[in-house]
């Protein structure tokens, strides 16, 4: 793992992400990695509002008639470091089917994961809100299952979701604006960015109301 993301600063550095807006995060990730590195807008939360923050841990899923386990997403839900983000891609076939549920989502609550981010569906929403109130972003809800539709194929591998490729260890960062994924190696510079650009932001919303002009805001601090 690159020095910037350290098992010893990777909790600093998921507490400071903590503090700043996702919208200035996805900014800074376009001005640093020269990129987008926001989802799709169809990916996002599906059980709570909450946020989720925290590194990638990626399955890579692909159309298949075999009647077979997710067997690398649950290996993975118990291999992975405590306050990960289970993520999970598909190719192929037919997208409409859950591939995360209440027993995927027992797991992950029980070895201390951060959240999950789907670019499929999940499904037992009223158990894991009742029982768990676990962060889960997908791309969209259904019964289905992936029984004869996928299976996984590798885990931690590149994956993309939501339009955009995710390594393992890139943080996930998201809450209801949407998911950004921030690479690993840029992850602080893209944090100084966000907190320089959360700073501005703070101070220009203060002058608008003092002004009671957002015209001499803009001319001030020229973002919007």
């Amino acid at each position: 793992m690159p020095q910037s993301m350290s098992q010893t600063q990777l909790p600093a550095l998921i507490e400071a992400f903590n503090q700043v807006a996702v919208a200035s995060v996805a900014d800074a990730v376009d001005k640093v990695c020269g990129k987008r590195g926001y989802l799709d807008s169809t990916i996002k939360p599906r059980i709570n509002d909450k946020r989720i923050c925290g590194p990638a841990a990626t399955v890579l899923e692909a159309a298949t008639d075999e009647f077979v386990p997710p067997q690398h997403a649950l290996d993975l839900i118990d291999e992975a470091e405590p306050g990960s983000v289970i993520v999970i891609s598909i190719a192929g076939g037919e997208p409409e089917v859950a591939v995360w549920g209440g027993l995927m989502t027992a797991g992950a609550v029980a070895n201390g994961h951060a959240g999950a981010v789907l670019d499929g569906g999940v499904r037992d929403l009223v158990e894991i809100r009742r029982d768990y109130d676990f962060p889960v972003y997908a791309r969209s809800v259904s019964p289905g299952t992936t029984l004869g539709r996928y299976k996984t194929v590798a885990a931690q591998v590149p994956v993309c979701v939501g339009g955009i490729i995710v390594h393992p260890g890139d943080l996930m960062v998201g809450d209801v604006d949407g998911v950004v994924v921030v690479p690993r190696a840029q992850a602080e510079a893209v944090l100084k960015m966000s907190q320089e650009i959360d700073a501005r932001e703070l101070e220009q919303a203060k002058l608008i109301i003092a002004e009671k002009s957002l015209r001499k805001g803009l001319a001030k601090y020229g973002r919007i």
